[in-house]
């Protein structure tokens, strides 16, 4: 599929399609949550975020600012072709468990060192996640780990059809 005629951004605004390929990781001054069945089970004010052509920013959170219990070795594994392989997490928040819902670099490659020690979960599997208290939509499609807010404008990789872009 050819890439799609990205969406003109307003002055407070991003378009994903000004992102770079390969990514980039920059710091974030936001304060970033997470809630599962209903437990406040990440804040912080840490976070980086990986921005990538035609992708939401994914942001990555310490370790250290998840609720203790929070997040369980889970036995998933996948590999990025700029960050490495990937370990995930189950992630726990009241009596509720995602199998898989969150994933970190452990020993990731040149570039990408920001993202030791910090974790991504899938906002889709969350209650709800928020960055600078507003609430963030799911990058579409089930392997995407973006999160959309108002500040950012696509299309976005994930939706149907976008496999090639």
């Amino acid at each position: 599929m050819r890439r799609p005629t990205p969406l003109t951004p307003a002055p407070d605004q991003e378009s994903v399609w000004d992102y770079p390929r390969p990514p980039r990781v920059e710091p974030v001054a936001a304060r970033i949550t997470i809630r599962l069945d209903g437990d406040l089970i990440a804040d912080t004010r840490k976070a980086v975020r990986v921005l990538e052509t035609s992708h939401p920013p994914v942001y990555y959170l310490p370790i250290a600012d998840f609720v203790a219990g929070a997040l369980t070795a889970s036995s998933g594994t996948s590999f990025c072709e700029f960050k490495g392989a990937a370990a995930y997490f189950d992630v726990r928040g009241g009596r509720t468990v995602r199998d898989g819902a969150a994933w970190t670099y452990p020993d990731p490659m040149p570039g990408f060192e920001a993202l030791v020690d910090r974790v991504a979960v899938y906002a889709g599997q969350m209650d709800e996640c928020t960055v600078a208290g507003e609430v963030v939509t799911a990058q579409p499609g089930g392997f995407y780990g973006g999160w959309v807010t108002s500040s950012v404008v696509g299309p976005f990789k994930g939706v149907p059809g976008s496999l090639g872009w």
